[in-house]
């Protein structure tokens, strides 16, 4: 999904300024977006809606906001999320952890939708597809899921998810099968990543799809 010489041109052109920084990339959902962190502060970011139009856009938007520099380590949305957002995105962080020989590791696009406020208790909420959203509960001190994520219809969902706030695009149908709760909008942006805690932001870097692709292998 990514060319091969976007793939050279990129690790060649930051080869130059090794420093010890952290660069986090966010396409699972409609963001292509990519932050470089110093520490626990954000020196830069680049973040586009794109809807469509992850592939194209990550690595020249990676090659801008790294301005010659190589990141000693990388961070990727595992999802759930589009599908082809969440292999672009891991796709693209495994060959540059592999170029750069830098460590990689991931988190939870849910995670990061709960982390992005306040509330001691708060669901997460993503449409999925075919009439399905990605759901997932969270509790704020300290913060850690108290659920497993599921992939469920509104009216499921209505029935697993006890949370009064909803956070995500699917916060407002989750809302009105349930018939209560408020909802918050939470896009996601790779310079919130580090407002999850170590454990959440350092799994395991392989895809979260939620349920099984739509696309099936040929037999």
């Amino acid at each position: 999904m990514i060319a091969e010489r976007q793939w050279r041109y990129l690790l060649q052109a930051t080869t130059r300024t090794f420093i010890f920084m952290l660069l986090a990339i966010e396409t699972a959902t409609s963001a292509c977006s990519v932050a470089l962190f110093d520490g626990d502060q954000i020196v830069d970011e680049r973040h586009e809606l794109v809807a469509r139009g992850h592939a194209e856009k990550l690595i020249p938007m990676i090659e801008s906001l790294l301005a010659g520099r190589q990141p000693s380590s990388l961070l990727v949305d595992c999802g759930p999320g589009s599908f082809t957002g969440v292999r672009v995105g891991i796709a693209a962080a495994h060959g540059m952890a592999i170029g750069w020989a830098v460590p990689l590791h991931g988190y939870s696009s849910l995670a990061l939708i709960a982390a992005v406020g306040e509330e001691d208790e708060v669901a997460a909420a993503l449409e999925g597809g075919h009439g399905q959203l990605f759901v997932q509960s969270y509790r704020r001190d300290p913060f850690a899921a108290t659920d497993t994520l599921a992939s469920l219809s509104p009216a499921e969902a209505a029935g697993y998810i006890t949370a009064p706030v909803i956070a995500g695009d699917g916060a407002e149908a989750l809302i009105a099968a349930r018939g209560y709760g408020t909802a918050r909008s939470a896009a996601l942006r790779a310079a919130d990543a580090l407002r999850l805690p170590l454990a959440l932001r350092t799994l395991v870097p392989r895809p979260i799809y939620g349920r099984p692709p739509d696309a099936k292998p040929m037999t």
